[in-house]
């Protein structure tokens, strides 16, 4: 498999969930790597993995909301192998929750930085080496809350989220001459850590409800959202810009 094709591709939250099932099908898909998350334990595992597949990675741990990070990030992909073409941007959180009223100006402004302002940073140093390569491919991973739906209690997400959305549209007009391609990933649930059905003691009604949200009538695998991230950094979604992709289960279309 080669749909990358030796292509250099950054990919933040790699340590669990979407972030590290990317990281794993993009070096299996024959790209150079650079990953990033927080937790350092995880990305060593990360490398130690990808390096006995045969792959090539570098880890560079930090917080995405260090605008030092993305700099560190980007020059790492251009010493060690050459340049950027591809940057999965999908480190996030939920961040503050509650109705809005009870959430601190703190938290809010905190939420913010973790999803929104953490793309700003990506994008300002991404952009420039990918022009220096003649082009390439943003992806952010945002989320069907704030954009086909709304869930009490995650106003500042939403509100985040949905910024993000927004600043792929202006980059996708933007970027479109540099052959830069710009576009949010939206999946629906996740079977990851920070998902509900895998809180200790979640009630079966619970993990029922989730499952039944979606259309499909279950929540994705990482590795499934991957493969989306996969097409949309890769040549097969050439013509592909400024769009938000769902990748949702139909959990934004059902009402069952």
């Amino acid at each position: 498999m080669n749909n990358l094709n030796g292509k250099i591709a950054i990919v933040t939250g790699a340590s669990a969930g979407i972030g590290r099932a990317a990281a794993k099908l993009f070096a299996a898909e024959d790209a150079k790597l650079v990953v990033t998350a927080r937790r350092e334990v995880e990305l060593r595992l990360l490398v130690e993995e990808i390096e006995a597949d045969g792959g090539e990675v570098v880890a560079v741990a930090g917080d995405i909301r260090d605008e030092e990070l993305h700099r560190s990030l980007v020059e790492t992909a251009t010493r060690r192998f050459g340049g950027l073409d591809i940057a999965f941007n999908n480190a996030g959180g939920t961040g503050a929750y509650g109705c809005l009223p009870d959430i601190s100006l703190g938290d809010w402004r905190d939420t913010v930085d973790l999803n929104l302002t953490s793309g700003f940073l990506a994008a300002k140093h991404q952009v420039p080496a990918m022009i220096a390569r003649g082009g390439g491919s943003i992806i952010f991973t945002s989320t069907f809350v704030g954009h086909t739906a709304g869930m009490p209690g995650l106003g500042a997400y939403a509100a985040s989220k949905a910024g993000l959305m927004g600043l792929v549209q202006v980059l996708a007009a933007e970027l479109g001459p540099k052959n830069i391609r710009v576009n949010a990933l939206l999946p629906g649930g996740v079977d990851t850590q920070a998902n509900p059905i895998n809180f200790p003691g979640v009630a079966p009604e619970t993990v029922a409800f989730i499952n039944g949200l979606h259309a499909l009538k279950r929540v994705a695998q990482p590795e499934e959202i991957a493969k989306v991230a996969l097409f949309l950094g890769s040549d097969m979604a050439s013509f592909v810009t400024g769009s938000t992709m769902l990748a949702d289960g139909g959990v934004s279309i059902n009402r069952t």
